[in-house]
């Protein structure tokens, strides 16, 4: 073994400490209970997929898929996301027994990093997916849905902010032309470099009209009169239909009593591809980065031959963690230890603890070297050791 290697990981790869693995499961227990409760089923998919399916459909850029060779010499991928996978089984088995679809995961996700940078190359993702339905209802389900589990959750302070790939695009188009041209206005909303995004509109050979169109986007968020300032900055009908499907999808949570949690912001951008309408994003109170995502994909599913809407969100547990920022309280287990010739009593003991669900660890005395340092940590010590056992 390298000792230079001894104790490294793959660049983005984490462990999981003990504390950290229980508030884990815990917030993860909370969540999945609420969208069973929404009528959401759990299933999983392989941590590998074919690259000619899965790999490219997945909205992942290539290079930051794990790749690898199976014996028969075809290209798989680990996992990028949940989505695609879902669509592919969903399309192939799961939409002839039944139509719509609510399904649900908790699953570790694999992209690949360049360097370290804090970014994790697996992280664990929990999530919805709706398929079958393309109507504004189910959007805004998803929506209210991801509110719903971020309370259970525990967390309080958050805000979802909603837009629509429809709109953003028909505005672009309009004023900068072609495509090429509108996907460098939205790498810099994407990566909310809004300085760049000022700089690249004023470089741009147009009207001080237009340059105004494409900067007052970023002043339309909110849920007051934003629809209106949206329409105001197109021309002709394109776009239209996407900001009236906004208009609904906001009356509809309402109905849920989410209003408050969500905010419109029609310059809202994914990298996720393969997003066809609604999109949305979460963001809690002091937390630098996007908790979770989702929206509309109408077309990914029609790369596994099924011509049905989707849409869906998944949340980051670990961000999540670190915006819950708290820690759990760890059942404290007893400890019982024990000499040989005392074995069978403080088996029976630990017996009884565990009947009533209580953690307890049973210890041979042998195997502890500083006894002291050892017991320290526990709040009930029970002592079979020697003929005469006491309880402490």
């Amino acid at each position: 073994m390298s000792k230079l290697f001894m104790f490294e990981k793959p660049i983005g790869m984490r462990d999981t400490f003990p504390h950290l693995y229980s508030l884990k499961k815990e917030i993860r227990m909370n969540i999945e209970n609420e969208m069973m409760n929404w009528g959401y089923e759990f299933m999983e998919t392989p941590a590998l997929e074919y690259d000619e399916t899965v790999g490219e459909a997945s909205a992942i850029l290539d290079q930051q898929l794990f790749k690898l060779l199976d014996q028969q010499g075809r290209t798989l991928v680990l996992r990028p996301d949940m989505t695609t996978p879902i669509a592919r089984v969903a399309a192939s088995k799961l939409l002839k027994d039944r139509n719509p679809l609510r399904l649900a995961y908790a699953a570790n996700l694999f992209r690949a990093q360049q360097r370290e940078g804090g970014r994790p190359a697996e992280f664990e993702q929990i999530g919805v997916e709706l398929i079958g339905d393309s109507t504004v209802s189910a959007d805004a389900e998803t929506i209210a849905l991801m509110a719903s589990v971020l309370k259970a959750s525990g967390l309080k302070d958050f805000t979802i902010a909603v837009g629509h790939v429809g709109f953003l695009q028909e505005l672009f188009l309009q004023i900068v032309g072609t495509e090429e041209r509108a996907e460098k206005l939205r790498k810099h909303l994407y990566e909310k470099n809004y300085v760049g995004y000022r700089k690249h509109v004023d470089s741009l050979p147009l009207s001080s009209i237009d340059k105004k169109r494409l900067i007052d986007v970023l002043h339309i968020q909110g849920n007051g009169g934003s629809i209106a300032k949206a329409e105001a900055l197109l021309e002709g009908e394109g776009g239209r239909g996407a900001l009236r499907e906004l208009e609904e999808l906001l009356s509809v949570l309402k109905d849920y009593g989410v209003e408050d949690y969500v905010k419109m912001d029609v310059s809202l951008v994914s990298h996720m591809s393969y997003y066809t309408g609604v999109l949305f994003e979460v963001y809690a109170d002091h937390v630098g980065f996007v908790l979770g995502n989702g929206g509309r994909y109408d077309n990914l599913l029609k790369k596994f031959g099924a011509e049905v809407g989707a849409t869906g969100f998944g949340i980051r547990m670990d961000y999540l963690m670190e915006a819950l920022g708290k820690s759990v309280e760890q059942a404290q287990p007893a400890l019982i230890l024990f000499s040989a010739e005392r074995r069978k009593e403080a088996a029976a003991k630990a017996a009884e603890f565990r009947e009533n669900q209580q953690p307890v660890i049973v210890q041979d005395v042998k195997g502890v070297t500083d006894l002291d340092r050892f017991t320290a940590g526990f709040k009930e010590v029970y002592s079979f050791i020697g003929k005469a056992g006491d309880q402490a």
